[in-house]
């Protein structure tokens, strides 16, 4: 291999690596913010959420009811994999 490919490969691992070391502090959470959400929180602090689809904001809690209600149904898994569709293809 020539020299000038050596040093691009050098060139583009240290311009990545800067840009890394550069940017991480800016997409890097705080301590604080780490902090809280370790720690779990009850339902009724969370406050509501905004649900698309016309129902606008609604409290947690409800949803949290409608999902004990409601559980979703579990999909069926296939024991054997279909066979495949032949077809003569013909010169």
């Amino acid at each position: 291999m020539d020299r000038c490919c050596y040093w691009f490969c050098a060139g583009a691992v240290a311009v990545s690596l800067a840009v890394f070391v550069l940017a991480f502090p800016l997409a890097a959470l705080s301590a604080s913010v780490v902090s809280h959400a370790g720690k779990p929180m009850p339902a009724e602090a969370l406050g509501s959420v905004h649900v698309p689809g016309g129902f606008g904001n609604v409290p947690v809690t409800k949803l949290m009811d409608y999902y004990v209600s409601h559980p979703p149904k579990l999909r069926a898994v296939a024991t054997t994999p279909a066979a495949p569709k032949l077809q003569f293809g013909g010169c």
